[in-house]
């Protein structure tokens, strides 16, 4: 990745995890992808974070980054993606599952179909410009050459709750910065 980001998740199965359920999984992955979107709020970046994994085994992890890099392509998915593709030297993702902790915009959702990802799984909804639930039904779009399956909700309250917390600070600091504006020009005067 191209910024610091937490430390490393379990790659691959081992004897702990070997008999998990699939919800078990979910949560796991999940709560890695939050945890890089704890590391996007710690740098000012909207915190959502995302991994891409097959059979259980990580292939890719990213989270928001396009003020960083001075990349409007640079949303978590996909980073995410730009990273498993590369592990597998392979555009294409079969059977790959993208969790990510925000619901999907335009731009990603048309990156997975591309990159063949199977499985879609976020957190919370993005009710401006969610395309997976929120804004359309992206994913069964008849002229789509590939379907993703898609899931939502696990660590919903989390994800939201970060975001929540995240732009209830810019407005704070917004508003403190603008009374310190109005400090310094009442001072000049």
């Amino acid at each position: 990745m191209n910024r610091e980001t937490p430390p490393s998740a379990p790659t691959l199965l081992d004897a702990d995890t070997a008999d998990w359920s699939q919800p078990q999984w979910d949560a796991h992955w999940m709560a890695r992808a939050l945890a890089l979107a704890e590391t996007a709020a710690s740098l000012g970046e909207v915190p959502v974070g995302a991994v891409v994994v097959q059979d259980n085994v990580l292939l890719g992890e990213g989270f928001n980054q396009p003020i960083l890099s001075h990349d409007p392509s640079a949303h978590a998915e996909v980073v995410a993606l730009r990273a498993a593709a590369e592990k597998l030297n392979n555009y294409r993702l079969p059977n790959a599952t993208l969790y990510v902790t925000l619901e999907p915009c335009a731009m990603c959702a048309g990156a997975m179909v591309h990159g063949r990802v199977s499985r879609l799984v976020y957190a919370a909804f993005e009710p401006k410009a969610g395309v997976a639930h929120s804004q359309e039904a992206f994913f069964e779009r008849s002229y789509l050459n590939h379907r993703v399956a898609v899931e939502n909700g696990v660590g919903a309250a989390a994800a939201s709750q970060l975001l929540s917390r995240f732009f209830q600070q810019r407005r704070e600091q917004k508003k403190s910065d603008k009374q310190k504006l109005i400090e310094n020009f009442d001072a000049e005067e």
